[in-house]
């Protein structure tokens, strides 16, 4: 099994969005990719609580099957037009990926 975990600090405003809204957005659309492929075993998505020390404002938790899985993840059409939106609406990201 594969996990999957991506961390996003986002930009102060960005899309004529402030950046709880573009949260809110980025974690309905990661929402939406829960089950764009087979393999995807777990998909959650936090959003920074307010009132609690927090370095990023979202958070991407997977696990997937095997790596086929995670690769058919990244270049599915769902998860391509993702990427445009975080783009355009991310000062930072950090990922890793580890075998459980």
């Amino acid at each position: 099994m594969i996990r999957h975990i991506v961390m996003w600090k986002l930009k102060e405003s960005a899309e004529g969005a402030s950046r709880a809204e573009n949260a809110v957005k980025l974690k309905e659309k990661l929402e939406g990719c829960r089950d764009i492929v087979p393999g995807i075993l777990h998909l959650e998505v936090g959003l920074a609580a307010p009132g609690l020390e927090s370095t990023y404002d979202v958070v991407l938790f997977s696990d997937f099957t095997d790596k086929a899985a995670l690769d058919a993840y990244q270049v599915h059409p769902t998860h391509q037009a993702l990427k445009t939106f975080v783009g355009a609406v991310r000062e930072s990201r950090e990922c890793v990926d580890y075998e459980v």
